[in-house]
């Protein structure tokens, strides 16, 4: 049995009416428009909420408040993970999505426009080719670190806000040593098993990286 709606709210019970209905509209949302523009793999779209929605939100466990104003970049957010899901929890916040395939932009904006979404502007393009500056970069294994890491070196803000310096946040599984090694970043790994009981996390973490 695929876990509903019902496992966010178990991990995130302080939610406000609109949060709430805004998460459960999701489970029509997705399917609609996954069946139009495959953003997410037609199996995986029943494990919604667990294996997108809620590892999204393994970040929230790790920064669990955010200052308002503050700005994220989600970077090759596919079909907006896990910008929606986050943008959602901090209404405050503003979160700018952008992917370099078109198609799935659309799905984003069809997505945040559905269910009201305020704070999520979406572009199609490539990190590289943005002007901006943010305060954190958050992405779900897009690519190695080390080739993550010149996309967005020069995007973030010199001043911090928040009880943690700003940085990358980036979802990620499996044996990550050889990795950070080849990216020569000072990374930290906060398992996300720490934060969520289901076996899929068990290998899962956020890897934050203090730019």
């Amino acid at each position: 049995m695929n876990p509903t709606v019902d496992i966010i709210y178990k991990y995130f019970p302080n939610l406000t009416d609109k949060q709430k209905e805004q998460f459960a509209q999701l489970a029509e949302v997705y399917p609609f428009w996954n069946n139009q523009i495959n953003v997410v793999s037609r199996k995986d779209i029943e494990s919604l909420y667990l294996h997108h929605v809620l590892h999204s939100l393994g970040i929230a466990k790790f920064i669990t408040k955010f200052a308002a104003g503050t700005r994220v970049l989600d970077v090759g957010t596919g079909g907006g993970f896990p910008g929606i899901p986050l943008a959602i929890l901090f209404p405050e916040v503003h979160f700018h999505l952008v992917d370099s395939i078109g198609k799935k932009i659309k799905v984003v904006r069809e997505v945040a426009q559905a269910i009201g979404l305020e704070n999520v502007e979406a572009d199609h393009i490539r990190a590289e080719e943005l002007d901006y500056r943010y305060d954190f970069v958050v992405s779900r294994a897009v690519t190695r670190l080390a080739d993550f890491a010149p996309w967005i070196r020069n995007k973030f803000e010199k001043k911090d806000k928040n009880g943690v310096p700003n940085g990358i946040l980036y979802l990620k599984g499996g044996d990550l040593k050889e990795e950070i090694k080849e990216s020569r970043l000072k990374a930290e790994l906060h398992p996300l098993s720490d934060y969520f009981e289901e076996d899929f996390f068990e290998t899962k973490y956020v890897v934050y990286v203090p730019m």
